[in-house]
C-alpha cells in the first residue's frame, strides 16, 4: 500500500463547498418566506469578498473594504431576496439606506452566534491580494459577544473546509 494519496478526478472539495453555501441559501430563504423575521435571538454575520464576480455594493464600500466585508443581518435590514445564485438585502451604513447584491460563491463565512454555528468556506475568487480595512459597522450594532464564534476551539458548530488543493 502505497503511503501517497493520488490525486482525485473528482472535485469533492468543490462540490462540499457548494453544498454548505446552499445550506446558507436555505436559511436565508426561510427568512424570507418568513416575512423578513429572524426567529428568537437568531441574527448572521456574512463575510464575503467585495471583489468577487457579481458582488455589487456601492463604490464607497468597496473603497472602504477593497478585500472583505462582514455584513450583520440582525434588527435593521429589508428586501432580503433570494436567488439560487445569492441574495440582496437592504441595510443602513451612517444612516444611509443602501442595497446590497451578494453571490453565495463570493460568501467565505456564515456565523449565526445565537446558537454557535458557523460556515468558513475557501475563497471562489481568482487570488485577490488582501487589504487593510476597518472592521464593518452596520449602524447600531454590537459585535461583543461573537468572539470564539469562528474559533472551533470552544466547542462550537464551526465547520470549516480546506482540502488543501494540490496546484
Amino acid at each position: 500500500m502505497s503511503d501517497e494519496t493520488p490525486d482525485s478526478l473528482i472535485p469533492y472539495d468543490e462540490i462540499v463547498q457548494e453544498a454548505l453555501r446552499a445550506v446558507v441559501g436555505r436559511v436565508l430563504g426561510e427568512i424570507e418566506v418568513g416575512g423578513g423575521e429572524l426567529p428568537g435571538n437568531h441574527h448572521f454575520y456574512i463575510t464575503f469578498k467585495t471583489g468577487a464576480p457579481g458582488v455589487d455594493i456601492p463604490q464607497h464600500l468597496h473603497e472602504r473594504f477593497p478585500d472583505e466585508m462582514t455584513i450583520v443581518l440582525q434588527n435593521k435590514f429589508w428586501e432580503l431576496e433570494v436567488r439560487d445564485d445569492g441574495f440582496s438585502v437592504g441595510l443602513s451604513f451612517n444612516q444611509v439606506p443602501t442595497k446590497l447584491s451578494i453571490p453565495f460563491a463570493a460568501i467565505t463565512a456564515f456565523v449565526d452566534p445565537a446558537v454557535d454555528f458557523g460556515l468558513q468556506f475557501q475563497a471562489t475568487v481568482p487570488d485577490l491580494a488582501p487589504e487593510a480595512h476597518e472592521d464593518a459597522e452596520n449602524d447600531l450594532q454590537d459585535r461583543a459577544g461573537t468572539e470564539g464564534a469562528e474559533g472551533g476551539e470552544d466547542g462550537s458548530n464551526v465547520v470549516t473546509v480546506d482540502f488543501g488543493r494540490k496546484k
